[in-house]
């Protein structure tokens, strides 16, 4: 992965659908079961900002939460994290290291082998099917 990208707020308004600039550049939330259709199988999620690859469909995992599931990002290099005292809660939130975009969060009450459930915004991730 290459250098840190950094784009203007008008660039990023450009680049990204009303809901995936609300939700990456500016902390939202998409609603609930409303974006975790990707198909099935071999791939990769990469950010729908900068391209980054963030997490592997053989990480992924049913929550039973209503937004893409994964019990660990594709490196650990490839995601940061930052504490989100918003709505009254203590969370950690999950950005990409690349471009800072927000995908969601990571809790500690996912499956083995590490326990964790990073639970993303499906509008932060495009699908990239694996050559099979």
């Amino acid at each position: 992965m290459t250098g840190k990208v950094q784009k203007s707020d008008a660039e990023w308004r450009t680049q990204l659908s009303d809901l995936a600039y609300k939700v990456t550049r500016q902390h939202g939330t998409e609603r609930a079961f409303t974006h975790d259709d990707f198909p099935a199988g071999p791939a990769m999620y990469h950010c729908v900002c900068c391209g980054a690859p963030l997490f592997d469909a053989a990480q992924k995992f049913d929550s039973g939460t209503g937004w893409p599931s994964f019990w660990q990002p594709v490196t650990p290099e490839a995601v940061g994290e930052s504490e989100d005292r918003s709505w009254f809660m203590r969370r950690t939130e999950v950005h990409c290291a690349r471009c800072d975009a927000h995908l969601g969060h990571v809790f500690p009450d996912g499956p083995k082998p590490t326990g964790l459930r990073y639970c993303i915004n499906g509008v932060a991730l495009s699908h990239r099917p694996k050559a099979g």
